[in-house]
């Protein structure tokens, strides 16, 4: 065979590879635009339905001296944005978002105050994973020995939602899960075969503080 011909060959062989990777593709953006519209239409309803109950929240304690009273979720909202992707427009990002209040009454104001580092940043990162209001405060404290701490003042009243991205050529979507069991953020990656009543219902279970499996136990 001359020098020519076994490019041509290399060539075919790269064209058939090339031409298999793109059905695959193309069939993975079938089905993962087809998970989003279930997605899409469970989350829509499940809005409607959470904004009637307003089910009551899981504990939220910025610390273990910080344990905010009983709070409920309500104000809940859902979105879906497109993107062209191969001259095709699909889902680019789904979210659901609520808000955290309390049970009685309205968000009031708590106080609480740390002096080791650990503690320090557990409090500030459960503040900005929550975003929830506060001003940060340097004081001294005298009534043993002189002694400095950071004193949080904060407004209990925290946000939580769920951001859905699908990856379209691998058929996969990822969930971004903020402030569904407490405070703080999880990341977890399905695939998009998996997006169906019995499984999106576990998603729901989450959200409302009931045993759920929608999080693999690994990341609890």
């Amino acid at each position: 065979m001359s020098f020519l011909n076994q490019l041509k060959s290399q060539a075919q062989n790269a064209a058939a590879v090339q031409t298999q990777t793109r059905t695959d593709i193309e069939a993975n953006t079938r089905q993962t635009e087809l998970a989003c519209k279930t997605v899409w239409h469970y989350v829509s309803e499940l809005c409607k339905t959470l904004n009637v109950l307003a089910p009551p929240a899981p504990e939220f304690a910025l610390d273990k001296n910080a344990v905010w009273p009983p709070m409920k979720l309500h104000d809940f909202r859902a979105d879906s944005r497109k993107k062209m992707l191969r001259d095709q427009e699909v889902v680019d990002t789904i979210s659901m978002g609520w808000q955290i209040i309390p049970v009685n009454g309205k968000p009031g104001i708590g106080t609480v105050e740390v002096d080791f580092v650990p503690a320090l940043e557990r409090v500030e990162k459960n503040l900005h994973a929550g975003g929830v209001k506060f001003e940060r405060k340097d004081v001294v404290q005298t009534d043993k020995r002189p002694r400095r701490v950071i004193r949080f003042e904060y407004v209990t009243q925290a946000r939580g939602y769920i951001s859905i991205t699908p990856d379209h050529d691998n058929a996969q979507i990822a969930f971004r899960l903020a402030n569904t069991s407490g405070f703080g953020v999880k990341n977890v990656v399905w695939p998009a075969s998996r997006m169906q009543t019995d499984f999106l219902d576990e998603l729901a279970k989450l959200i409302v503080a009931q045993p759920s499996q929608f999080v693999p136990a690994v990341l609890e």
